[in-house]
């Protein structure tokens, strides 16, 4: 029979086909079948599956079931139980986050990517002694952190024997948005219909043949079962008072056989569907106790024979009949069966929660804090969207409003941390509908800020946020005081809440309760008011490189504050020491964002080969894990490191970055943009363009202004503004941020007033401004420092002192390429060239013929770390790695990892290797 309902797939079979082959020959891919229930998909997958074999290949399934769904990790559960082989293999951190994430030991999943690393090299593992086809059947029941860990898994098995086939349904595209490629299966043509239906059922008469395919409407299973349905009863195929969907006409098909069963053997089969993937023993037990009388095996033999079910067991024969199962059974049996169920699920308890709960109907305090004990152990095993309707159903049963306001709160911060807005707004509604405690009203408030939509809102709210926040720390909880604290302060980077706002913060932060080294806060004081604060925060900023505990997550914080406050040097040294520990951790989330501030931070110094691979690294992480603003951030790194190498796409990333960032109001972003705009620019030789975009960042009124980023743009806008008839302007700008010398020692802004002057002075005033900037750049700013030396180096020149100035135009050309800043590389063989001195374009380091993840792989090798070592740093598996080491070695001209250091330590500033 299914080949016949394999009719007018030749396609999609095709397809499939081609991914089980490629899996057999060493390669791997991913699929999503998308369709309406009965459209064929499982007879393609079973397909698939027997093609596999055929090929060798080894075949391992779970399926997602409607009452697991909210079970964390059920499903990956399932996959792993079959491999678990190989989970002993494990280096240690990712087997203790696999074995807790699937609840084989009792312990915290530290980061739910670290789970997805874990199965990454487990079934990296397997399929290196047999390729691999996982299946995930009826994935839109699957569990939502099942379907995030296997859909980080399905993006990088490129390299490896394994392929990956999810079946979901048309209303579910989780793993085709965590984007996977997808494969819609639309119904039948009504060629291919008529002749499937000819194929099952060639005595019907023309009347209810047409009427069967017009009812059909194409799709496969009901032309199957709809004339099975037909002989079932006996009679004459006739519609149904009103039309109904398809979906519907089919449950109701196999409704219809459910009814005719006798009560005992219904009674199993509506608790096996309530039971997911529960075991025989626990439904007959169950039926039992609901019938009162003893149930064995042989109750299933009517559905059996009624085609329902497969012989030996109760694996059901189509997902409808499950749904079948619940549209025959009335309110009270439903309840009645998990109320059963529950009382056999002992040493189950979160299956127990569940069903409880499903068979209660008046408010029930015990059922309410089973499901939040359920709440917090879907927490430790990395399950958000589980502890969220873990949450949201025990307020439901809540009697008491303190307690259910408690959970509604506890709910809507779950939302907001998994990014379902509208679900925290909707939960936080119901909760102010409550007589909320002082505490409750603070947490609803945090809440609330955090809603705000993008970065835009009134400052008076956010210094509000911020006062209330020191009064929870005051009062015992400085973990949410500093939360709540943190929302405030993000709108004073993100955005532009005003001065008045800003101080508010900044005295909010200054009263909060904390030690006054703890890093979270230095990082708070410096995001809040670097300017108004400059000194105060810059010298705490600094101590904390000495702080001898480890700390990832406040490296990650401070590094971000030291870009902020204009010290990329700082910033750089600060976010390194972060990446590693969070790597091992698997905190990806904030991995991203430590990325992002590193990459920023090297971005300033103007090392594009080092920028290159975090800013890549942080573009695809940014994206995985969901963070659409950190991920316009980057987009506008990018943008500037394309302006600095020449490189053409830098205006098609400040594009990507300005449609994201605009609407949000994300100053921080807009700020670089205009930044990266102008400086391509500039190095283009269009002077008045480059001015009008960095122009932008110095205006209050633009929404591009940043009061701390322009420091970063400062020489950039003098240059372009003395070269473009627009002096006086710049000179403006100048003389407005020179108060904040005194102030902000921001190397940034000392060094960009420094160069201004000297590019704003009379020529006879300029050569000791131009050489005490130059003896004022700092060392480990190599960049700055060629910037002024090309400043210099063109000054001399045009004083008609042409030998003075080649050896410093050369220093300065060494350098930029040095770092890969090719367009300004470029500007200083122009200048050599006027000078007299033959400087031909440099033919691309070898480095520089390496894409940015090559490059990172490149690094790790280089300093001696194996495939599956650099897998782990980088997320993907050794396969993976090896592929890479591959490609890069024809690049380079090497033929083994030995002599990579070599290379790179030639072609990188400084000969530091990563």
């Amino acid at each position: 029979m299914r080949r016949a309902t394999l009719l007018g797939r030749d396609g999609e079979r095709r397809r499939l086909a081609a991914l089980v082959e490629q899996a057999a020959a060493g390669s791997g891919g991913a699929v999503v079948l998308l369709g309406p229930p009965g459209i064929g998909k499982s007879a393609l997958v079973a397909e698939a599956a027997e093609q596999a074999a055929g090929h060798g290949v080894r075949v391992v399934t779970a399926v997602g079931v409607e009452s697991e769904e909210d079970v964390p990790c059920s499903g990956l559960h399932q996959l792993v139980h079959q491999l678990r082989d190989g989970v002993e293999d494990l280096p240690g951190p990712q087997r203790a986050a696999l074995r807790a994430a699937v609840g084989l030991t009792d312990e915290v999943v530290p980061d739910l990517y670290l789970v997805g690393l874990a199965a990454l090299t487990l079934f990296s593992d397997a399929a290196a002694v047999t390729p691999l086809l996982v299946v995930l059947e009826d994935a839109h029941w699957m569990d939502r952190a099942s379907l995030d860990v296997l859909g980080f898994v399905a993006r990088r098995v490129e390299s490896d024997p394994l392929a990956l086939v999810a079946v979901t349904r048309g209303t579910d595209d989780r793993l085709g948005g965590a984007g996977l490629p997808v494969l819609h299966l639309e119904p039948l043509t009504e060629a291919t219909s008529a002749q499937l239906l000819d194929t099952v059922a060639p005595d019907l008469g023309p009347q209810v043949r047409r009427r069967l395919l017009a009812e059909a409407a194409g799709n496969p299973l009901a032309l199957t079962e709809l004339p099975a349905a037909l002989r079932s009863v006996g009679g004459a195929y006739a519609l149904t008072p009103g039309p109904l969907p398809l979906t519907e006409r089919l449950e109701r098909t196999f409704t219809a056989r459910v009814s005719r069963l006798p009560l005992p053997t219904r009674t199993v089969l509506l608790l096996a569907a309530l039971n997911g993937d529960g075991t025989l023993a626990e439904c007959l037990a169950a039926a039992a106790r609901v019938l009162g009388v003893p149930v064995d095996t042989t109750t299933l033999g009517p559905a059996v024979e009624a085609g329902l079910v497969e012989d030996g067991g109760i694996d059901f024969r189509h997902p409808l009949v499950r749904s079948a199962l619940h549209h025959a059974a009335t309110t009270a049996e439903r309840r009645a069966a998990h109320a059963a169920l529950a009382h056999e699920l002992q040493g189950q308890p979160d299956r127990q929660a569940w069903h409880r709960a499903a068979g209660t109907a008046a408010p029930d305090e015990q059922a309410a804090r089973d499901l939040d004990s359920t709440a917090g152990r879907a927490l430790r095993r990395g399950g958000v969207a589980v502890a969220l309707a873990a949450l949201r159903r025990a307020a439901e049963l809540t009697g008491d409003p303190s307690a259910r306001a408690d959970r509604l709160l506890r709910a809507a911060e779950l939302a907001l941390e998994s990014g379902q807005a509208d679900v925290a707004t909707h939960l936080l509604g119901r909760a102010r509908s409550l007589d909320l405690s002082v505490w409750d009203q603070a947490r609803a408030a945090w809440v609330g800020s955090a809603l705000l939509e993008g970065v835009q809102g009134d400052g008076s709210a956010s210094a509000e946020l911020a006062e209330t926040a020191v009064g929870i720390a005051a009062g015992g909880e400085p973990e949410l005081g500093l939360r709540m604290l943190w929302s405030a302060v993000l709108h004073c980077f993100w955005g532009d809440p005003g001065p008045a706002a800003r101080t508010r913060v900044a005295a909010a932060a200054d009263r909060m309760p904390v030690d006054a080294d703890n890093a979270e806060l230095v990082a708070l004081r410096a995001f809040c008011a670097p300017v108004e604060r400059g000194r105060d925060v810059l010298e705490p900023l600094a101590r904390q490189l000495g702080r001898s505990s480890p700390d990832a997550e406040g490296d990650q914080l401070l590094g971000g504050a030291a870009v902020t406050v204009g010290a990329p040097a700082l910033a750089a040294r600060l976010t390194a020491r972060s990446l590693d520990a969070l790597r091992a951790e698997g905190r990806l989330s904030m991995l991203t964002r430590a990325l992002c501030a590193h990459s920023a931070g090297v971005t300033r110094l103007g090392d594009v080969r080092a920028a290159l691979p975090a800013a890549e690294e942080a573009a695809e992480l940014a994206r995985e894990t969901g963070q659409p603003l950190v991920h316009a951030m980057v987009n506008a790194v990018r943008a500037q490191l394309a302006a600095i190498c020449g490189d053409p796409r830098s205006e098609a990333w400040a594009a990507e970055a300005e449609r994201v960032a605009l609407p949000a109001g994300a100053r921080t972003v807009l700020s670089i943009v205009q930044t990266a705009r102008g400086q391509a620019a500039l190095c283009q030789g269009r002077y008045g363009d480059a001015f009008g975009h960095l122009h932008r960042v110095f205006d209050p009124g633009d929404p591009s202004f940043h009061p701390w980023l322009r420091f970063y743009a400062l020489a950039e806008l003098v240059e372009a503004g003395v070269r473009s008839e627009s002096t006086a302007a710049a000179r403006a700008v100048v003389r407005e941020l020179a108060p904040f010398e005194d102030l902000a020692p921001s190397p940034a802004l000392l060094c960009g007033l420094r160069l201004a002057r000297a590019l704003l002075a009379p020529p006879d005033a300029a050569e000791p401004l131009l050489r005490s900037a130059l003896d004022a750049a700092p060392f480990d700013w190599p960049f700055e420092r060629a910037r002024v030396q090309l400043a210099l180096g063109g000054w001399l020149r045009r004083q008609r002192r042409p030998a003075e100035s080649r050896p410093v135009l050369q220093a300065a050309c060494e350098v930029f390429d040095a770092l890969g800043a090719s367009a300004w590389a470029e500007r200083a063989r122009q200048e050599l060239r006027a000078a007299g001195a033959s400087s031909p374009r440099q033919d691309p380091a070898a480095v520089d013929r390496l894409t940015p993840t090559e490059l990172h792989v490149a690094q790790l090798a280089a300093q001696g770390l194996t495939n599956r070592e650099i897998g782990e740093r980088l997320y993907v598996s050794p396969r993976t790695v090896g592929t890479h080491l591959q490609r890069m070695f024809p690049k380079l001209g090497v033929t083994s990892r030995g002599e990579l250091a070599a290379v790179l330590r030639t072609t990188t500033y400084g000969g530091d290797v990563g």
